[in-house]
């Protein structure tokens, strides 16, 4: 009996050993589980033919939207683990556990982190009728009027919404969520005066801040963007401690044979360090970010536990 269930053991490691070998012998599938045209959309399409030509095997990505990107996640989670169906995901893959109270998977249990992709940058704006020129003066606004202040989401659970409460966090100040459906609609009406502030992502509200439309108080990750350069972050402008950022990051089904995940990791970092890709990137907002899978594993397991503790202190849920 044991001398069977070693011979099983050994031909599964044989089999697992020569069809990583071999790997990848078809097209491979990149779930992104958000509609097109959404960031994570641009920069899977952004790295998938390059990543391609590396691998030499087609990616083929398909959009599977639903419950905030779980739904996406899930499908990839349940794939078999082969390397043959893999997904991209933004910081929500950390975030979501604390947001949902029924997960379909387990984060760190059903997924194996291939690596880091990208990131990007949010940027504090203000209506310019918002009498305040800086973070500085915003954060004594909001204390001198607790829960006057308003601002606007792309929907509960959203990187803007979520931007704003560490932001209300750290800051220690009350302003009043207005969720949108989608992240247009929110801009929209802070310039209009609608609404007061939002924490848009940096590339989208970029052409509304250089026209003047609104006016921007700081970017929030822990470096200035060379977007604009002149914006200050908001942890130099008046709130040290302050960083956020939408990560990107890329993942196969747990128990995919770990030489595959390291030609995957290896072949995408290949991709990310070409200057053409970093130039590409940066026109668009992104910051490439290249990983090892260990240090993207790293990033969720430090960030689930943060987020996770953000929600339950301020009682955030999306409903």
């Amino acid at each position: 009996m044991l001398r069977r269930g070693l011979l099983a053991i050994l031909a599964t490691f044989a089999f697992c050993t020569s069809a990583s070998a071999d790997y990848p012998e078809r097209p491979i599938k990149l779930i992104v589980p958000y509609a097109p045209g959404g960031s994570a959309d641009i920069v899977a399409r952004m790295v998938g033919d390059e990543w391609a030509k590396a691998l030499g095997r087609a990616i083929v990505i398909e959009n599977r939207g639903g419950a905030g990107g779980n739904v996406g996640v899930d499908a990839v989670a349940k794939s078999a683990p082969d390397g043959y169906t893999i997904g991209l995901q933004t910081v929500s893959l950390a975030i979501n556990p604390a947001l949902f109270p029924h997960m379909p998977y387990d984060t760190l249990k059903d997924l194996a982190p291939i690596g880091m992709v990208a990131s990007s940058q949010h940027v504090l704006v203000v209506n310019n009728e918002v009498p305040v020129k800086s973070v500085k003066e915003l954060i004594e606004l909001a204390k001198k009027e607790p829960g006057k202040l308003t601002y606007a989401s792309a929907g509960p659970g959203s990187t803007f919404h979520m931007a704003a409460e560490l932001f209300k966090a750290v800051a220690g100040v009350d302003m009043v969520h207005i969720p949108y459906r989608g992240g247009g609609p929110a801009l929209i009406d802070v310039m209009s005066g609608q609404v007061q502030l939002c924490f848009p992502v940096l590339a989208a509200a970029q052409g509304q801040i250089q026209s003047g439309k609104i006016r921007a108080l700081g970017v929030t990750g822990a470096k200035r963007s060379p977007l604009m350069p002149d914006v200050p972050t908001i942890a130099e402008a008046g709130l040290p401690g302050y960083s956020f950022d939408t990560w990107f990051i890329v993942f196969a089904p747990a128990r995919t044979p770990q030489p595959v995940i390291d030609k995957l990791n290896e072949t995408l970092d290949k991709v990310l360090a070409s200057k053409a890709m970093s130039d590409r990137m940066n026109r668009e907002g992104f910051e490439a970010t290249p990983s090892t899978p260990a240090q993207a594993r790293a990033r969720l397991e430090t960030e689930i536990p943060k987020w996770d503790k953000l929600v339950k202190d301020r009682g955030i849920t999306i409903q």
